[in-house]
C-alpha cells in the first residue's frame, strides 16, 4: 500500500479516536460510520481498522507507555494530542515495521492539523521520549 494511503488511514484514524473519547459511543459503531463515507478509495481501510481496534483493545497499556514522560495529569491533556499519542505509541508497540521516524512524523503532521496551535511541540517531546524506552536501537 502507498505511504499516501497509510497518511489517510492514521488521519482518519485520530478523527474516530477523538469521536470514541468526546462521544463515548462503542467503536465498532464509529468504525461502521468511517467505513461508509465516501472518498475512501485512497485510504488503506485494513490498516484504519487495525489502528482504531489496536488502540482500544491496548489503550491501559498505551497510556503506561507515555504517562511517566507528560508534564501534566491525564485529565488535563488536549483530546487530540491524546489521540495522537494513543496512535502513535500504538505503532511504536504493534508495528515494528514501520521507522520510529515514520510513526513520529505522521504524528507531528496530525498534531499540527487537528491539534492546538503548539500541540505538535508537546507530542513531539512525549513521542521521542517514547521512543527511546520502546525503539531504543532505532533512536
Amino acid at each position: 500500500m502507498k505511504p499516501a494511503a497509510r497518511r489517510k488511514a492514521r488521519k482518519l484514524a485520530v478523527q474516530a479516536l477523538y469521536q470514541w473519547l468526546i462521544a463515548q459511543s462503542p467503536m465498532a459503531e464509529i468504525e461502521a460510520q468511517f467505513l461508509s463515507k465516501e472518498n475512501l478509495h485512497e485510504t488503506d481501510l485494513d490498516y484504519f481498522s487495525d489502528l482504531i481496534r489496536g488502540v482500544e483493545s491496548h489503550i491501559d497499556q498505551l497510556d503506561q507507555c507515555f504517562k511517566p514522560f507528560l508534564d501534566r495529569s491525564m485529565e488535563s491533556l488536549d483530546p487530540v494530542e491524546l489521540c495522537v499519542l494513543r496512535l502513535a505509541t500504538y505503532e511504536f508497540v504493534y508495528r515494528p515495521e514501520i521507522p520510529f521516524r515514520i510513526i513520529l512524523n505522521e504524528a507531528l503532521e496530525l498534531a499540527k492539523i487537528f491539534g492546538s496551535t503548539d500541540g505538535f511541540k508537546f507530542v513531539n517531546g512525549v513521542l521521542n521520549k517514547v521512543a527511546r524506552q520502546l525503539r531504543p536501537h532505532e533512536v
